[in-house]
């Protein structure tokens, strides 16, 4: 027998709490989950939205994302909060930063990841996360970027323009509806980075509310990360 897997539902995966250290001498609180048996084949290291708009590590589509994907695709989960920013794991050190101070959260998730030698890391960032990303992910040794709903209010268009030059995957999934960035400005935005690809999404909003959304991005998420996962079964255990 088996359960249709929505809503808060955690599939099988080992969880561990984690510190994350960063270059200025804060302790950032988080988790990792991998596929319990298994090894992960890629990572998804998140960045939530904004702390100041109720943004945290426990962000919906963040948390489903780390109670899903180490069962459904093979995937390594990190996800913590940055500096400031509370969720029932903790709070991390610090206070907000508006995307500068940053940096050094993004630095010290990245740090963590090569420590673990966890595989193929990839930055999943979600509305204010997507601009850490878009600022700061060049910097690191990663295979790419998704982002989710990005505003573009933080990452100026040079910092856009700048992925173009570098031979890593760029991801964009615009909610059709979204508060701060619909498709065709998208379109218009990111056509500085001609590799981007950019998949707008039919009645998508900026929150992803409801199981339907959620299936969409957490698909998009894999199709870029580990296309062997799909497509992701809705019911555990797996039919078949």
């Amino acid at each position: 027998m088996s359960i249709e897997i929505r809503g808060p539902l955690e599939l099988p995966a080992r969880r561990e709490d984690i510190e994350l250290k960063t270059a200025d001498g804060l302790t950032l609180v988080g988790e990792l989950a991998v596929p319990e048996t298994t090894t992960p084949v890629a990572t998804l290291v998140t960045l939530h939205p904004l702390p100041t708009a109720g943004g945290f590590m426990d962000s919906h589509i963040i948390r489903k994302a780390a109670a899903r994907l180490p069962a459904l695709a093979d995937l390594a989960v990190l996800r913590f909060n940055t500096r400031g920013t509370t969720s029932p794991r903790g709070t991390s050190d610090g206070s907000f930063d508006g995307g500068a101070s940053e940096q050094f959260d993004v630095a010290a998730a990245m740090d963590f990841a090569r420590e673990r030698a966890l595989p193929r890391p990839w930055l999943l960032g979600w509305s204010f996360g997507t601009e850490l990303a878009l600022k700061y992910g060049r910097e690191h040794d990663i295979e790419g970027i998704i982002l989710l709903s990005p505003p573009l209010h933080r990452a100026t268009p040079e910092e856009v323009a700048a992925w173009a030059t570098i031979d890593r995957s760029v991801v964009v999934l615009v909610p059709e509806l979204d508060d701060y960035l619909r498709p065709a400005e998208a379109r218009e935005r990111f056509a500085a980075i001609p590799h981007a690809q950019l998949i707008a999404v039919d009645g998508g909003k900026h929150l992803w509310v409801g199981e339907t959304q959620t299936r969409r991005v957490l698909t998009e998420i894999v199709a870029a990360v580990n296309p062997a996962a799909l497509p992701l079964t809705t019911h555990w255990p797996a039919d078949g």
